[in-house]
């Protein structure tokens, strides 16, 4: 042990480890030494408590803080200054109220949304704050909150309950301190992995007191993100003792068949490194928020120069004809010039409606909105684990209709990480014949898993007659070449794997009769049919990714020793023996299997001679205890016994995809979505995968890391050759990587992610293997910077979080035990198939629904603030307003926008079932045709054009007539009713033409809206309030002297059907002539029908796929097996069922 750790200590003299842990020794955590300078002379300790805070206010800071943030906003802080420009007597045209009212409310509204959503975020941080774990106070085990636990703390757990911090591993119930945890939450699997204490700690930290009595001193690296390393070192009574990452239990995962452990605090709350695996929590805006944001810019500019160029006019006009006209003497010795400067300031107040201030809001309403339909939709409900669906964010939803690329994780997110055996092949026949035969009853063998199908009863009679030699060694194999641990619970047999596909290979030998009992650390027990059976278990040639196979050494009961093996044909069949039949017609069988995108696996074995064993053993023996790069020495003796074997036959495994994934897939290409998968798996085993959901075809030309590599270096050396179509200004060549209209596909592991954006994106498929969680985000990053394109991730588990948030959108898949994804995700849901339900149909609904609601918003403001600018030529650009106070004040908050709210809520071209048989009706969202600056001029211009007729009509009337009372009713105020009631009724019925879907919510909004009009001016034109607010409403019986002439109303009709006239006839000849995706559902749905395809033949030139052997993909622990650490001190005379510890070898995080 010592030269152990004197080894270790040599190799890291130079590492940094400045983070030091006492155990049982809170003050020392508080020493000055380990203070860090937070603000100014303020000091901290840099050890994080264990609480952790996701949200943003607490109640003193949430007001300041809220208002600082929308005032952030450059529209707040406009109106905001509009609002002291209007308490500025000289030049003020309205009133303070007409934008103090509509800012209070926005304000208001916002940030009653910010506090619903962060009160959510307390709710959430303090379920986890407040959970309750056993720690070791005062020397004793207290429960204790999570939020109390510190740095250097003694935690008890038990089984099931939550890891609460980092830990260092002391003790456990099992034998040499075995601790089984479920990472689901860390990468989203659920199979266990072990983790194992120090045999110091194991032998000296079983007691209370000797808890208590615990004073070590751990050093080790800083917190950081890696989930798959962690290097320290433990001082304990002056001895040294290397620390790895198989000694710590991390936070988020859970424990499970073990009765209880002890663990040493590390690192705690954002320390850990689930916490620190997060990644920076990026602010994410939308494409129409950016676009938005240019376009108020843009209205402001124009603001600004119409204000201006009405000022000079002012200037001139004062000049020229102000100054002549005595009944225009105000008293004020002001110049012209100076009169044009305040008229300037004048026209920003009355032309500032052409900034919409409810604009911001109408958005954050539709938005929440939109979210909770999507909460509401029952056809994202996933019934078996009753997960709905939830927008966790109210802010994108609009975004989810313009995704051009989606980036997925495989484990979780497209296969349910279940395995099933499917089929096999024994002597070159394979198993079974038919697909139309009925599942097999296995109700004669009383350990047979009842969940186990399987549908040849041909090979059943075969094994039970024990006439089929080939047959029995077939599944006998199974049942001995694995490293499976069971445990015996209620006369069941649990099997606890490695990996998914040992634990289905082992349940179908145990279903065909051979049943694995139990082992030890040099026995193995199986029940052949009725009779049980012990194999000594000489060696165990554990699997690696290099080896690609496993063997084990077995000597029977009646003396012989023989080899069995199985591992993926590509190595398999290189170590043959010439004798060996069934060659052919095995690789025939796995041509079949691989069409149909099973994993495969070889199956053989070999006699071995006493002496040659012997003589083999001695040369294994030495390999073990060499110092000199043992894993190479190892792997050459295994390659000196592993030579000659003799074929068996080979199995076919279904990697179980998740329901509905091959439609999903189909779906969302037809859609134009480039699908990328971006995994830590290995190539065959993605590749396998990609052809099971669609997402590889046989037509598609695959290209491999070395095919780019080349093209690449193809590329980079024509650019050498010709730098000046390469320089800077220039566009680069047209010339693509694939040239020809066949489909290709991309499948690059790790080491290949450089310089191949523009590569990958000519290809239908991208399937990225052996990638970190870096590189998953490293590679969304590159889509995003240098395509422009609106990206989607989507995942399940820890290694997914820093992909979900560097996309514009981040999916997590929920209903697993695993929810780190979900919680840095903003859209979640518990089953992929419903990815395209949320972009098809919520994300395709909500963009269109946007773009309408933004259109129809532009034009209604430019109609109504523009009539001011057509008023000023006729008031000598005097800044006087056209409508009256109230009419302004309460325009866009009451008359005109509950009709265009709807129609951002609930507008619809075409139903869901249509949007999902029509995938293409996607593409205009993807193409950003429905909202941009064309459209935003075509509002602009639209606007223009209806405020010159609602001027216009009305002047050109009110210029010779007479009342029904012989009195003329051409006065200004008369005038304002007329334009005004113009206004409402064009805006209302202009939205009804724009309307695709009509409810009773939609016709009630617009009739509402005129009623409430004319309700609210009747009322503010009486008497009777004029009499209580003499100075605030003084429009004295207008409306209803006004509207008692009906030429007047006649003059209302003819201009609203101006207005509205050439919008009917464009929307006709677009619909008729130029018709849209939309608008062509229906041919397109005689298209679709011509299009379908009859599934392609296999191509038997092609590479195979079939290499994606049935196993972990990281080493096995076939050391650990044969070491007898996982078993019990003191095991049994076997006599009955065996009882046996549930182990599960770790992968080394093959997703990190």
């Amino acid at each position: 042990m010592m030269r152990m750790c004197t080894s270790w200590t040599g190799r890291n003299a130079g590492l940094n480890v400045t983070w030091k842990v006492k155990a049982n020794d809170r003050p020392y955590h508080q020493l000055p030494e380990f203070k860090k300078k937070v603000f100014l002379c303020i000091k901290k300790s840099k050890y994080s408590g264990n609480a952790i805070k996701t949200y943003k206010y607490n109640f003193l800071t949430f007001l300041p803080l809220n208002l600082y943030e929308q005032f952030r906003r450059v529209a707040n802080v406009y109106f905001l200054a509009l609002l002291i420009l209007q308490i500025i007597p000289e030049i003020s045209t309205l009133p303070w109220y007409t934008t103090l009212i509509p800012l209070v409310i926005v304000l208001g509204i916002t940030a009653i949304k910010d506090l619903v959503d962060d009160l959510a975020r307390h709710r959430m941080d303090n379920e986890i704050n407040n959970r309750k774990s056993e720690v070791l106070l005062n020397g004793r085990f207290q429960e204790a909150k999570w939020r109390e636990i510190q740095v250097g703390d003694v935690v008890r757990l038990k089984k099931n309950d939550f890891i609460p911090a980092d830990l260092l591993l002391l003790s456990s119930s099992n034998p040499n301190s075995l601790c089984y945890v479920e990472t689901a939450e860390l990468d989203g699997e659920t199979n266990l992995k072990f983790r194992m204490g120090l045999r110091v700690t194991d032998e000296r930290l079983q007691e209370d007191h000797q808890l208590a009595d615990f004073n070590a001193l751990i050093e080790c690296e800083e917190p950081n993100n890696r989930l798959d390393k962690f290097t320290g070192m433990m001082l304990w009574d002056r001895e040294r003792y290397p620390l790895e990452l198989d000694n710590m239990l991390l936070r988020g995962c859970k424990i499970r068949n073990t009765d209880w452990c002890h663990g040493l605090v590390i690192f705690a709350g954002g320390d850990t490194k689930i916490m620190k695996n997060g990644g920076k929590t990026r602010f994410k805006r939308t494409k129409i928020d950016e676009l938005m944001n240019y376009m108020v810019y843009t209205i402001f500019a124009l603001l600004i120069l119409v204000s201006a160029g009405l000022a000079i006019g002012h200037t001139y006009w004062y000049e020229a004809i102000g100054t002549k006209a005595w009944y225009l003497f105000d008293g004020k010795d002001q110049t012209p010039g100076y009169r044009g400067f305040l008229s300037f300031w004048g026209y920003i107040i009355v032309l500032n409606t052409m900034v919409p201030i409810s604009l911001y809001v109408s958005v954050e309403v539709i938005r929440l909105g939109q979210s909770k339909f999507i909460n509401w939709d029952l056809q994202m409900y996933f019934a078996e684990k009753d997960t709905p669906a939830k927008a966790r964010t109210t802010t994108l939803n609009e975004e989810l209709g313009q995704i051009q690329y989606i980036f997925s994780d495989k484990t979780g997110t497209l296969t349910q990480n279940i395995m099933q055996f499917k089929k096999c092949t024994i002597a070159g026949l394979i198993k079974p014949f038919s697909i139309l035969c009925q599942l097999v009853d296995w109700s004669w063998n009383r350990y047979a898993d009842k969940k186990f199908q399987f549908i040849d009863h041909s090979l059943v009679a075969h094994v039970r007659s024990k006439k089929d030699k080939d047959a029995m060694e077939f599944f006998k194999l199974l049942s001995l070449c694995h490293t499976v641990m069971v445990e015996h619970k209620d006369d069941d047999l649990v099997y606890q794997a490695a990996s998914p596909d040992e634990g289905a290979l082992v349940t179908a030998a145990r279903n065909f009769g051979y049943v694995f009992l139990s082992r030890t650390q040099d026995t193995m027990t199986i029940r052949e049919m009725d009779q049980e059976m012990t194999y000594e278990m000489l060696a165990l040639l554990d699997f690696n990714s290099d080896r690609k196979r496993m063997s084990i050494i077995l000597k029977f009961p009646d003396g012989r020793i023989r080899l069995y093996c199985k591992g993926a044909d590509t190595v398999i069949y290189e170590r043959l023996s010439p004798s060996s039949k069934h060659k052919e017609t095995t690789q025939t069988a796995l041509d079949v299997f691989a069409n149909e995108t099973l994993r495969t696996l070889c199956l053989c074995y070999k006699d071995i001679s006493a002496e040659e064993f012997e003589a083999w053993s001695r040369r294994h023996k030495e390999a073990q205890v060499t110092m000199n790069d043992r894993e190479a020495a190892l792997d050459a003796v295994y390659e000196q016994i592993e030579n000659n074997l003799m074929l068996i036959g080979a199995t076919a495994i279904e990697d179980k995809l998740q329901d509905g994934v091959p439609e999903t897939i189909a779906k969302l290409a037809k859609a134009d979505i480039k699908i990328w998968v971006l995994t830590g798996d290995k190539k065959e085993t993605a590749e396998n995968i990609g052809y099971s959901c669609s997402l590889l075809t046989d037509d598609m030309e695959i290209h491999y890391g070395d095919d780019v590599n080349e093209k690449l270096t193809r590329r980079q050396a024509s650019r050498r050759d010709d730098p000046q179509a390469y320089r800077r200004g220039k566009k680069k060549t047209a010339e693509p990587f694939f040239p020809g209209s066949n489909k290709n596909a991309l499948i690059i592991t790790g080491g290949w992610l450089i310089d191949f954006v523009d590569m990958a994106c000519e290809c239908e498929a991208v399937i990225c293997c052996r990638v970190t969680p870096k590189q998953k985000a490293n590679v969304v990053s590159l889509v995003k910077k240098y395509k422009k394109a609106v990206t989607l991730s989507i995942g399940d588990g820890a290694n997914d979080v820093n992909m979900i948030k560097t996309a514009d959108i981040g999916v997590g898949i929920s209903g697993q035990e695993g929810m780190q994804a979900v919680m840095s995700s903003d859209y979640a849901f518990a089953q992929f198939r419903y990815l395209q339900r949320l972009l098809l149909v919520h994300g395709r609904w909500s963009y269109i629904r946007m773009c309408k609601f933004l259109r129809f918003f532009f034009f209604k403001n430019f109609a109504f603030t523009l009539v001011h600018f057509w008023y000023s030529f006729f008031n000598g650009y005097s800044s006087q307003i056209t409508f009256e106070d109230w009419f302004i004040t309460l325009y866009n908050l009451a008359y005109s926008s509950l009709p265009v709210l709807l129609v951002g809520l609930l507008d619809q071209d075409v139903n869901d079932r249509l949007s999902l048989k029509f995938p293409k009706l996607y593409i205009p969202g993807q193409q950003g045709t429905l909202f941009n600056y064309k459209n935003f001029f075509i509002s602009l211009f639209h606007g223009i054009f209806v405020s010159l007729i609602i001027f216009f009509i009305p002047y050109g009337a009110f210029l010779q007539t007479m009342g029904q009372d012989g009195e003329a009713p051409s006065d200004y105020q008369s005038f304002a009713v007329v334009a005004a009631s113009s206004l409402i009724f064009i805006v209302n019925l202009q939205i009804s033409l724009d309307t695709s879907y009509w409810t009773f919510v939609n016709c009630f909004a617009v009739l509402g809206s005129i009623a409430i009009y004319f309700g609210v001016m009747f009322d503010i034109h009486s008497a009777g309030i004029h009499v209580i607010f003499p100075s605030v409403f003084t429009f004295t019986g207008v409306a209803s002297n006004a509207l008692r002439q009906p030429y007047l109303w006649l003059t209302i009709i003819l201009t609203v059907g101006i207005s509205l006239l050439p919008v009917i006839c464009i929307q006709f000849l677009s619909k008729t002539i130029w018709p849209s995706v939309g608008d062509k559902k229906y041919e397109m749905e005689l298209k679709e029908d011509d299009d379908k395809k009859k599934p392609a033949p296999f191509q038997r030139g092609r590479r195979s796929r079939r290499s994606a052997y049935a196993f972990s993909h990281a080493q096995g622990y076939a050391d650990l097996i044969a070491s007898g650490q996982s078993f019990r001190r003191r095991p049994r005379a076997h006599g009955g069922p065996q009882e046996s510890i549930r182990e599960i070898p770790r992968r080394e995080a093959e997703n990190i």
